[in-house]
């Protein structure tokens, strides 16, 4: 209809009139046209038509565990088998590419969790080694520092009997942000709060861009300062960029393989993943009071607390930070028995597969850390279902970062239970929780 109007448009031109003024915009105008008219119907249906000889039809409960639906005009496939998770998200040779949003990747952060291709190849590479658990519990001290300076925050809010009722949602929020401040950058958190603070606002309102200029500092300050001889700090920052400095080329010259610019981007992304937190209290407090006594905690003993970690896993299951992943097909590629022609977009619904009774039982929306005792892999009916950090080459570089984060808690008469996401799962009106000192 669009290009009948178009070439009515054309034809209906006075032959007496300037092939200039009116044929060439009546040409232009046509194209531009037919492009949207591609854009808008004939790609859409073209995709459509091959997903539905090849069986793919409506939502997850009518149709099974690969199916499609319409995000507007684009096909949007999603696959809830775990075995076939697995398969795409293992995929090492880009053919799998994260749909792009240039607008909001740059409002937000451009690294590594944003790059494809070669470029994610080198940002990941430098950036791995300070990622390693031999350099992060070299920040075990900052953690625990953070964690003290809350818990004597939390003792001078206290009533005359010992408890007081408190929102823990902002509350984590600053404690993950002194964290990231400390271990990333090697300073309080009143020194990176701007950091923290700005980013929070962009990632509720996507608005004006994090303005560069603490994080250029910090870099500039602390380049500055390993030209002139000083050592290594045992923070992210100086990782990376020590990293950085060391990578070669292709030559097997040395060369910085980032410029600062990448390292800004790859630091506003750690701001961005490590603002959001990731009876069985008693359980876990007897566990930590037992291995580590009154004293503080010990790199040495974190991987011996079964118990936390039995915790921590279950809350990552129910809860995950990222509700979805997305995935857009570079090229032609088989997964199953389906073959997804390029550009398909896939979606993988953690939260779905997470909380999938075939696959966890039928308490699977229920709270039960105990499925978690034997390990993960043995948790589920399925080796794979548990992926709150993603999968195969592409997995969320800063896990063991995330994992390693004397009250009684109880939720608050005031809190609603409503989960929404805002980037990442947030709670919706806040986490009342009545604290009681112990």
């Amino acid at each position: 209809m669009v290009l009948g109007a178009l070439f009515a448009a054309v034809a209906s031109v006075p032959r007496s009139s300037s092939l200039l003024v009116y044929g060439v915009p009546g040409l232009v105008l046509l194209w531009q046209g037919g492009r949207l008219l591609n854009k808008l119907w004939w790609k859409p249906r073209r995709l459509e038509r091959t997903l539905h000889a090849q069986g793919l039809r409506g939502t997850v409960r009518e149709h099974g565990k690969t199916c499609f639906s319409w995000f507007g005009p684009i096909p949007n496939v999603t696959i809830a088998d775990p075995a076939l998770v697995k398969d795409l998200l293992s995929n090492k040779f880009g053919h799998f590419e994260k749909p792009q949003l240039p607008a909001l990747t740059k409002l937000i952060s451009d690294g590594l969790t944003s790059h494809e291709g070669e470029k994610w190849v080198k940002h990941r590479r430098i950036l791995n080694p300070a990622f390693h658990l031999e350099k992060l519990k070299l920040m075990l001290p900052a953690f625990s520092a953070c964690c003290e300076d809350l818990i004597d925050k939390w003792s001078q809010s206290l009533g005359s009997d010992r408890s007081c009722e408190l929102d823990v949602w902002p509350e984590l929020q600053a404690l993950t942000g002194d964290v990231i401040s400390r271990t990333a950058f090697g300073s309080s958190y009143l020194e990176g709060r701007r950091i923290f603070q700005l980013q929070s606002e962009q990632a509720e309102r996507f608005v004006a861009a994090v303005q560069k200029i603490v994080i250029p500092e910090l870099i500039g300050k602390r380049i500055q300062a390993m030209k002139e001889g000083e050592t290594t700090r045992n923070d992210l920052l100086g990782l990376l960029l020590e990293s950085n400095m060391r990578h070669t080329d292709d030559n097997g010259q040395s060369s910085l393989g980032m410029t600062i610019e990448d390292v800004i981007e790859e630091c506003k992304v750690f701001y961005l993943a490590g603002m959001e937190t990731t009876s069985w209290q008693d359980r876990a407090r007897e566990e930590v009071i037992g291995l580590f006594g009154r004293t503080k905690l010990e790199y040495q003993g974190l991987s011996r607390l079964k118990t936390v970690n039995m915790i921590l896993y279950e809350v990552l299951r129910l809860y995950p930070p990222a509700i979805v992943f997305s995935r857009r097909t570079y090229k032609e590629m088989k997964i199953g028995n389906v073959t997804y022609p390029a550009g398909a977009f896939i979606e993988i619904p953690i939260l779905y597969i997470h909380h999938d009774p075939d696959i966890w039982g039928s308490d699977a929306h229920y709270f039960k850390p105990e499925r978690f005792a034997d390990g993960i892999s043995k948790a589920s009916k399925d080796s794979g279902a548990f992926i709150p950090f993603g999968w195969g080459p592409r997995i969320c570089i800063g896990q063991n970062f995330a994992l390693l984060e004397r009250f009684e808690f109880q939720l608050a008469p005031s809190y609603t239970h409503a989960p929404h996401t805002v980037m990442t799962l947030h709670p919706m009106h806040g986490a009342q929780i009545k604290l009681r000192a112990i």
